[in-house]
């Protein structure tokens, strides 16, 4: 479960800036690839980074009920937020603004700083009404640590620091809307790497100052109000960096910030209309996430009570943090690139050209995407007993297993992200509603099916197969729909060519590099040099045979891929 952010400032004022010009289809790797690959750099930067801060938390405070505890209390403010406005944010502004920069006189910049003033004034009075409220909130995220009072208290504690986050989350993401607006992608993808680093050197701090978690075994009843301070604050410490390091990239693009408080006439609230759906949309999501999180915390306690540490919602969410590491990379980037041009595509009624840019998306980063599915579900133990082994072996293998329940979901779950974007840049906002509502009902059905007929010791790694699943039926209904809205084939046969090519080509690649995996690592038992030569042996097993197959299927987009890269490399 991740969070958005964003922030901004600006002196002088200088002329309208008119929206970055759409290249059309066969242009799509000029302008556009250069725009991918800037936020994939930055994306790559701030996931390897984020990487290094859950490597320091495990090492600070396992992977057991204490993380679990900050887990629940960091997720808060994102749930939060998003169901306040972030996901409208993300989704119905950026059409909105590349439509003020096109037809208001002053390139949009009004309509942004009206924007920007409503959310930071909601989410304020929303933050401080969460604060207070901290121990209700808690309490519906996670029954079982409502009944343990320790728990409930470091939780409630955790809380109070985490839930000021959402109001710079809200400034973060307003913020690198303007920017991506006006065709500057990257200052969106690299402040989270500073983030990263706050939280990094704060629990680097608790590890100097107290101990790391092998060695002090650290638990919701031993941990000091002090301890909790010095997490809580790098937290909230973290976001307020990020947002507050917007502001140079406004500077530099010209955007003067100021408050505007009239609101009324000013297509405000047509924006708003929109957003009610996404509004809905995210609440179906959240509900899902709830019902997880509820079951998570329940399983990982009674696993814990019987030996097994690991096995909750902060495995589950480490698992879905590494899992999600190439959607965001790949599919992200591309597609928050190709966002603006949709918009425009979907302005001028041009149905062709929104399939086209859906068909290039999709087949691009399947690329990336289905070989990556694979790899998680081969090498999703090693990966995880390498990266976590300071959190204790049996954690760790926790985490392994439920990356490889997560596995093949990748698929549908990068497909759904690419065709809702379709809905998007047509103002639909109430079909992607729908959508997420069957995905959730799936995920959270299924997730329950798991709690109730698995060992807790397993419950988890039930729950991340679950999240696939959901996906999986969503994308179904997203396309037929879609297809539908446009009124023209979506390109569907060569999409699933690529794709079927592709799925073709990894799954003798994840044998191969499973079987080899898991050879060496009965051989050579636990531990993170075991697990390096065993997830090294596996990835280049993996990587060579996908390679070798892949071109003997004659897949075009990783031909395509493979000369650019050459090219990038001067051979």
């Amino acid at each position: 479960m991740s969070a958005p952010h964003d922030h901004d400032t600006v002196t002088l004022r200088v002329p309208p800036q008119p929206a970055p010009a759409a290249p059309g289809p066969g242009k799509a790797g000029g302008g556009l690839g250069r725009s991918s690959a800037l936020m994939a750099a930055g994306t790559i930067v701030s996931r390897i980074t984020g990487f290094a801060r859950t490597l320091v938390m495990a090492a600070a405070i396992g992977v057991g009920t204490l993380n679990d505890s900050y887990q629940v209390a960091n997720v808060l403010p994102t749930m939060i937020y998003v169901l306040v406005g972030g996901g409208a944010l993300n989704a119905v502004f950026v059409p909105q603004l590349v439509r003020a920069m096109k037809k208001d006189d002053d390139g949009g910049e009004a309509y942004a700083n009206r924007l920007l003033t409503l959310v930071m004034v909601a989410l304020a009075a929303v933050t401080v009404l969460c604060v207070v409220a901290a121990p209700l909130l808690v309490h519906a995220m996670s029954p079982e640590i409502a009944d343990d009072p320790r728990r409930l208290a470091v939780t409630v504690a955790f809380a109070r620091y985490c839930l000021p986050t959402m109001f710079f989350m809200g400034a973060h993401v307003v913020l690198g809307q303007i920017l991506n607006a006006r065709g500057r992608f990257g200052a969106m993808m690299w402040t989270p790497v500073l983030n990263n680093l706050v939280i990094i050197a704060a629990f680097g701090g608790f590890i100097w100052a107290f101990g790391g978690f092998t060695g002090t075994g650290v638990t919701p009843a031993t941990i000091t109000p002090e301890g909790v301070r010095l997490l809580g604050i790098g937290t909230l410490l973290g976001l307020a960096v990020q947002a507050l390091a917007m502001l140079p990239y406004l500077r530099a693009a010209g955007f003067r910030l100021r408050p505007r408080f009239d609101f009324r006439g000013h297509g405000l609230g047509k924006a708003m209309g929109l957003a009610k759906w996404t509004l809905l949309f995210v609440l179906a999501n959240q509900l899902g996430m709830v019902v997880v999180t509820q079951l998570a915390t329940k399983a990982g306690a009674a696993a814990e009570r019987a030996g097994f540490t690991g096995t909750g919602i902060t495995a589950y969410n480490y698992a879905l943090l590494l899992w999600q590491m190439p959607q965001a990379i790949v599919t992200v980037s591309v597609m928050t690139a190709v966002l603006p041009r949709l918009a425009r595509s979907a302005v001028d009624g041009d149905a062709t050209a929104v399939r086209d840019d859906l068909s290039y998306g999709l087949r691009t980063s399947a690329v990336a995407i289905v070989p990556c599915a694979f790899a998680f579900l081969a090498l999703g133990v090693p990966m995880a007993t390498l990266l976590y082994a300071g959190s204790g072996a049996e954690g760790a293998r926790g985490i392994g297993f439920a990356l490889m329940a997560f596995g093949l979901g990748l698929i549908p779950y990068s497909v759904q992200y690419v065709v809702l974007r379709g809905f998007y840049a047509y103002e639909d906002t109430r079909t992607p509603f729908y959508n997420t509502l069957v995905v959730a009902l799936v995920n959270a059905a299924a997730s329950a099916l798991c709690f109730a007929v698995l060992p807790p010791r397993w419950a988890v790694v039930g729950m991340a197969a679950s999240y696939g699943l959901g996906y999986a039926f969503g994308v179904g209904i997203a396309w037929r729909r879609l297809r539908r809205r446009l009124g023209v084939d979506l390109d569907g046969a060569r999409v699933l060519r690529t794709y079927v090519r592709l799925i073709t080509a990894s799954t003798p690649a994840a044998l191969a590099a499973g079987a080899v995996s898991y050879t060496l690592t009965t051989k050579l038992g636990p531990g993170a040099l075991p697990s390096l030569l065993s997830l090294t042996a596996g990835g280049t097993v993996l990587l060579l045979v996908f390679l070798l197959t892949a071109r003997l299927l004659r897949v075009p987009e990783l031909t395509a891929l493979t000369a650019m890269v050459r090219t990038r490399l001067g051979r």
